[in-house]
């Protein structure tokens, strides 16, 4: 408290000693913030795709069976380009996330044909069936 008061003395003795302290913050300040880098983050482009599968009432052991096991599956035959894929099911929506390597682009490891995809949907049509 008493080196508060001993601040606030010398301040109201030399108001110009503290006017002069508070430009020189302000202009330090400034600098500073002007040449920090612009951006904080650095650019991280790894590719990879989420793909989410929700069926109500479904428990975690048949999502990951009936759903996104064959997806898994029909991925790695259908896609190129895969570094690895993870995948978590939960009751009632499965995640799945295909990360791909570094050199590849998004449009590039897609599947070229629409019938490449025909055994996923085909295994979720028959997941449907089923329950």
């Amino acid at each position: 408290m008493k080196l508060l008061l001993a601040i606030v003395r010398i301040a109201l003795s030399r108001p110009y000693t503290f006017i002069v302290a508070a430009l020189l913050i302000f202009l330090v300040g400034t600098l500073a913030a002007l040449r920090m880098p612009v951006d904080i983050f650095p650019s991280i482009n790894i590719p990879i795709i989420g793909v989410a599968w929700q069926y109500q009432g479904m428990p975690p052991d048949q999502m990951a069976g009936r759903i996104v096991t064959p997806f898994e599956r029909a991925l790695t035959t259908t896609v190129n380009d895969i570094e690895h894929i993870e995948a978590n099911s939960y009751t009632t929506f499965g995640i799945v996330k295909i990360f791909f390597t570094p050199r590849s682009t998004l449009q590039r490891p897609m599947p070229r044909s629409p019938r490449s995809r025909r055994p996923c949907s085909s295994n979720c049509r028959l997941a449907r069936r089923r329950r």
